[in-house]
């Protein structure tokens, strides 16, 4: 294994365990939010306790992504120093505004939010974990105004031999971040829903605080059907975007190998990456490619093989990652239709609070999918069209990133086991009682 496939693993594995975090993290603070403003609406004890609990949650996993998160940007320093040397003057600025104003405020608004609670009055606790949600979201922002600028270099200038800030308005406005933006949030919102539901739905079976879990699975349903159709919808427009962007990418995703005007589109492929072809293709629906990549059913849709095969991206990968995360994003809206049309009596279809239990896991594999494709649909370059991944790597030996890679797996393994082992831990144990709430100090909650 040479240096330059180890620190991609060494990054892919440590990005891919922080993700775990960051989209329960984003849904999660504001369904609490949520949770907690129907209380001050209607005085209902329910919706208290339910804050509460899922805040608790909130609270463990947001916990770990911080962690994982802080080790992930040292690895643009240690793994990555001619990337940082060459566009460190525009990456670096993104990452610095989110730690040093999203992050900080999201940290803050935490502590005043938990441990304000029974110290401030309701109005200011709730107005607390609002802006808590807001800034964690605000964060995500700014890390996806950094990915996308990965995706879709703009506002730059070369000079000396590094790219520097030209434009930090076109980078605020790069349409490429702002649709990797709108599809990943509101994909953390349907995660987020489902592992809602999912728990729910758990003490449901388990006739465990029934009026509790009810109003915490209507909320739920409502919230994770809105957002599950958002992103069907949205989805097909940002990959319109790819398409236009990164033809590359678009062509790996669809194993489309040889240049056509009015492309179809194959309802059975397998693709053979060796032999630059397709060794299965069947129910091919002529145009349809072309119209759903460009709106335009003859419209020319670039092959693989217009490109030399050392700046195509990894063609399999791309592929099934991507079908992995658009069929359960299709599965994802026909069960959050099927849980807001059974929202007010979920208790009566025990079938499908079991499938929902089933299901919190997918919509991880789905994000992670999307990441997968993101990320590795980029490929060669680690800033597209601007500087190529083998470019970006430090020069250390093989053997120095060889033995920290499954150091990473096995400390980030134990956190994971930990705090998955907590979410578990208290999401079977349920809510606090109201006189816990009232009486106990926050820091004996926890």
């Amino acid at each position: 294994m040479d240096v330059l496939l180890a620190s991609r693993l060494q990054f892919a594995a440590a990005a891919m365990f922080h993700f775990l975090f960051v989209p329960l993290t984003l849904g999660l603070s504001f369904l609490t939010a949520i949770f907690q403003t129907l209380w001050l609406k209607t005085g209902d004890d329910d919706y208290k306790r339910a804050a509460r609990f899922w805040g608790k949650l909130f609270l463990i996993n947001f916990g770990l992504g911080v962690v994982t998160g802080i080790t992930l940007e040292f690895q643009f320093g240690t793994n990555w120093r001619f990337y940082s040397q060459y566009v460190g003057d525009i990456f670096g600025s993104l990452l610095a505004i989110e730690a040093t104003l999203a992050f900080f405020l999201e940290s803050t608004f935490i502590a005043v939010w938990w441990f304000g609670w029974g110290k401030v009055s309701p109005r200011v606790n709730t107005l607390a974990i609002w802006l808590t949600a807001i800034a964690s979201n605000i964060s995500a922002l700014w890390i996806l105004l950094a990915n996308g600028w990965m995706q879709h270099p703009v506002g730059y200038v070369i000079r000396g031999g590094r790219a520097e800030l030209e434009s930090f308005s076109a980078v605020l406005t790069n349409s490429f971040a702002w649709w990797e933006f709108l599809h990943t949030v509101p994909s953390a919102y349907v995660l987020s829903g489902f592992f809602v539901l999912g728990v729910s739905a758990w003490h449901l079976i388990r006739k465990n605080e029934l009026s509790l879990f009810k109003k915490s699975f209507r909320v739920a349903a409502i919230w994770t059907m809105i957002f599950s159709l958002y992103l069907i919808v949205e989805g097909h427009i940002h990959g319109a975007e790819v398409a236009e962007k990164q033809p590359t990418k678009l062509a790996a995703m669809e194993s489309h190998w040889v240049t056509e005007k009015g492309a179809g589109w194959s309802l059975l492929v397998i693709p053979d990456e060796e032999n630059e072809r397709n060794s299965v293709e069947l129910f091919k629906i002529p145009n349809v490619l072309s119209l759903l990549a460009f709106h335009d059913p003859n419209a020319e849709v670039k092959g693989l093989k217009e490109w030399p095969k050392e700046e195509r991206p990894p063609v399999a990968l791309s592929f099934w990652s991507f079908r992995i995360m658009v069929a359960l994003g299709f599965l994802f809206g026909l069960l959050s239709i099927l849980a807001f049309l059974k929202r007010r009596q979920p208790e009566a279809s025990p079938k499908l609070l079991k499938v929902l239990i089933w299901n919190i896991p997918l919509p991880y594999i789905a994000a992670q999918a999307g990441w997968m494709l993101a990320e590795v649909g980029r490929q060669p370059w680690i800033v597209y069209g601007l500087m190529k991944t083998k470019d970006a790597v430090s020069p250390l030996s093989a053997v120095q990133v060889g033995l920290s890679l499954p150091a990473f797996i096995i400390v980030y393994g134990i956190l994971g086991i930990i705090c998955f082992w907590l979410i578990a831990h208290h999401a079977r144990k349920g809510p606090e009682p109201v006189e816990a709430l009232s009486e106990k100090p926050a820091t004996e909650t926890l």
